[in-house]
């Protein structure tokens, strides 16, 4: 018998509708008592942190569920968070740098149709979270959606209605949960005293999208303001040689160039658009990173350190399997 925490946060799976269209309302005992009886599964226990559209979430209340976890660490099994979608993938990647090596599964899960509506997707996805979050085999942290197990830092929101909403971005799913069984294909073990807790970001980073006749004053004020700046670029990663010929002085700054484009990731080495701004500047690239968790890693980074060799180190450094190079 498993003991499980789990934290509500809000989300659609705790929506009800009010005046001004759907909010959330439900807490988390509330949304218990619409699954079927698990008791011969796990006990679990709720803490209502927040009851918030995911829109609204930040890095600062990602922050609170990981000290909840590193507060509750010694008396569980297993966390589930439940979630809103839209930012559902931020959080899973900052919970992966924020708790790191967690041998205990924390695993993220919500819905695109509130648990109180008749025909949902949030009773079977709970459900699956409960059993995930109580297989033997499950670590680390996670997103259990649609009958798919996806980590952390892979994991990317890609429909926005449909109930098969997220997708593994350039690795497997590990695992599946099939007629409440779970199927796992990838395996990996921690010791008890692996776990390691960071809750100081330095979230002063920005994302600049690349369109094609993007001037250099939005460059000059990202590198002004921010201690960090990822650059989207296009297809493997290129940039403009206009950009490349007054290419701001960036110092103390740290500079990612990664791609606009979902799969297989970036290699600068491959155009002359890439390789010789890298080689003149010595930027970072992303390689098979997804944004949202390069986003999480780099302010992770950028609070550990603001030595550059350091900063490459870590960036490089693979956690929870979200850089393969």
């Amino acid at each position: 018998m498993k003991k499980i925490l789990l934290i509500a946060t809000g989300g659609t799976i705790a929506c009800k509708v009010n005046d001004n269209g759907l909010a959330p309302a439900l807490d988390g005992d509330e949304l218990l008592s619409y699954l079927d009886d698990l008791s011969d599964l796990c006990t679990v226990d709720c803490i209502q942190l927040f009851n918030l559209d995911s829109t609204n979430m930040t890095y600062s209340h990602w922050a609170k569920v990981a000290k909840t976890i590193k507060d509750k660490y010694g008396d569980y099994d297993g966390f589930v968070v439940t979630h809103g979608t839209d930012t559902m993938a931020y959080a899973a990647s900052a919970l992966s740098y924020m708790v790191q090596n967690s041998r205990k599964p924390i695993v993220f899960t919500g819905s695109q149709k509130s648990i109180y509506m008749r025909d949902n997707d949030a009773r079977n996805n709970l459900t699956n979270a409960l059993i995930y979050a109580s297989f033997d085999g499950a670590y680390g942290v996670t997103i259990v959606f649609d009958n798919k197990v996806i980590i952390g830092t892979r994991a990317k929101k890609v429909r926005s209605k449909s109930y098969n909403a997220f997708t593994s971005v350039n690795y497997p799913e590990i695992a599946r949960i099939i007629d409440k069984k779970v199927i796992q294909y990838i395996n990996k073990n921690y010791r008890d005293d692996d776990v390691a807790f960071y809750l100081d970001f330095n979230t002063n980073v920005m994302v600049l999208k690349l369109v094609p006749g993007l001037n250099h004053k939005e460059l000059y004020f990202a590198l002004k303001n921010y201690d960090a700046v990822i650059i989207e670029g296009f297809g493997v990663g290129g940039l403009p040689t206009y950009l490349e010929e007054e290419f701001p002085d960036f110092k103390d700054k740290t500079v990612i160039i990664t791609t606009q484009v979902q799969y297989e990731g970036s290699d600068l080495d491959v155009y002359q658009v890439g390789k010789s701004i890298k080689a003149k500047y010595g930027l970072l690239e992303s390689y098979d990173m997804t944004i949202e968790s390069l986003v999480s890693k780099t302010m992770w980074v950028r609070g550990m350190t603001n030595d550059k060799e350091e900063i490459k180190r870590l960036l490089y450094t693979p956690i929870y399997s979200d850089i393969l190079r």
